[in-house]
């Protein structure tokens, strides 16, 4: 069996709206007002870790240390490029600091293949930190990294909906 590969198969996007974050609809994915980031993220810049918490469900009478899935934290972190035209600098003038919108990434499917029904993505409901430029280095664009604080829970098998 072949490997998924992730280089050209991971689109995100933010769009400022969607009513339901389970299914979002191609409408609202491909609406004014989205935003593909796609191509001004960074390679390596699209950073979406969670953890589960650990629940202590031991009772008086246990023998062994148990435990339960609690709660699920997010921590997402964007590094995307600036570019010289404000037109194109499409990253920097969408993710400023506070911003609410919704980061959508679909995997396993080319960037350029159009949004459909069916196709699964993950939903991330999300408020802007501050935007912060990278310290310059040789050989390099300029960059800028940016925290999304998940402030609602997300959707990670969301399906888009027609």
């Amino acid at each position: 069996m072949a490997d998924l590969l992730a280089d050209g198969n991971v689109k995100a996007i933010w769009v400022p709206a969607i009513a339901d974050i389970s299914a979002p609809t191609v409408a609202e994915l491909t609406g004014g007002s989205a935003v593909d980031l796609s191509c001004l993220i960074t390679a390596d810049g699209l950073g979406i870790e969670g953890e589960t918490a650990a629940v202590d469900n031991a009772a008086l009478c246990s023998v062994a240390d148990t435990e339960d899935a609690g709660r699920i934290k997010r921590d997402i972190n964007i590094t995307a490029k600036r570019k010289d035209s404000p037109a194109e600098d499409l990253a920097w003038e969408t993710l400023t600091y506070r911003a609410e919108g919704h980061l959508v990434v679909r995997r396993n499917l080319p960037v350029a293949t159009a949004w459909a029904a069916a196709q699964p993505v993950e939903v991330y409901p999300a408020r802007c930190g501050d935007p912060i430029m990278a310290a310059p280095e040789r050989n390099s664009v300029q960059k800028f990294a940016v925290k999304l604080f998940n402030h609602i829970p997300a959707d990670t098998r969301a399906v888009v909906a027609a």
